[in-house]
């Protein structure tokens, strides 16, 4: 199966890409790096030419809601355009848990990428996500001041990118795929003390202080209250024994 992959250099995208082609599929990676560009539109319609499916796993250039908002709505748009000019099936998107219940910032964003996709004449399949593991480290890196490392007092069930890759890749080579699914790892953690486990194995004598925010979708995040339903997929390994090494 011929699989176009938005986004398929990315943090999340390259384990698509590498599921699908370990899986005897043919994927097909787009991003500027592969010379298409989903914002312009350049050789868009020679990477699809042939695909049967698109995963959208592209990501916008700010955490800020509105360009955010406005990256996704061009991207849709020339992404949908050339996918029905290839005849693609159906499109699989890759979305954030609770994206339906947040108001500013990144994830309402991508609430509005999920809408205009289902807006459209493709079948659209959403998976949506928790926090990847990949993400801990760099959070860590904006929040440092000196030795001390401001980190949200959130709460996340989060998940390595390489498993929710799997998951990701497993539904687009269905011949069906439910119109919503979420995927997060095996246990439900405080981001603070991923953090103090990555300072640990960094060896760092950074000092981590969990931070509140007033922030409405933040409070949400603090209370556990964005969190995947009881039909998740729930994929290893934890945080701990990933950052260990052994399943990297």
């Amino acid at each position: 199966m011929r699989i176009a992959v938005a986004g398929g250099t990315g943090r999340l995208g390259q384990h698509i890409v590498d599921v699908l082609k370990a899986s005897g599929h043919d994927p097909v990676p787009l991003s500027r790096g592969t010379g298409v560009d989903v914002i312009t539109g350049d050789g868009l319609a020679a990477a699809l030419a042939g695909a049967d499916v698109l995963v959208d796993a592209a990501t916008g250039p700010s955490p800020d809601r509105e360009q955010a908002a406005a990256f996704f709505r061009t991207s849709v748009a020339n992404l949908r355009r050339e996918a029905e000019q290839a005849g693609v099936r159906r499109v699989v998107v890759v979305s954030i848990i609770g994206v339906d219940r947040l108001t500013t910032g990144y994830g309402a964003a991508k609430f509005e990428q999920e809408r205009a996709w289902q807006a459209g004449p493709i079948p659209v399949s959403v998976v949506r996500s928790d926090l990847f593991h990949e993400f801990v480290e760099p959070m860590m890196g904006w929040g440092r001041q000196g030795d001390v490392v401001h980190v949200a007092r959130t709460v996340r069930r989060p998940v390595a990118a390489r498993a929710a890759a799997e998951t990701v890749a497993r539904l687009a080579t269905a011949d069906e795929a439910p119109a919503m699914t979420e995927v997060a790892g095996p246990r439900v953690e405080k981001v603070v003390d991923l953090a103090a486990l990555v300072a640990a194995r960094n060896g760092s004598a950074v000092r981590i202080e969990g931070v509140s925010s007033p922030d409405a979708d933040d409070v949400l995040y603090e209370a556990g209250a964005i969190l995947p339903g009881p039909d998740a997929v729930l994929a290893g390994p934890s945080f701990a024994d990933w950052l260990s090494g052994e399943s990297r």
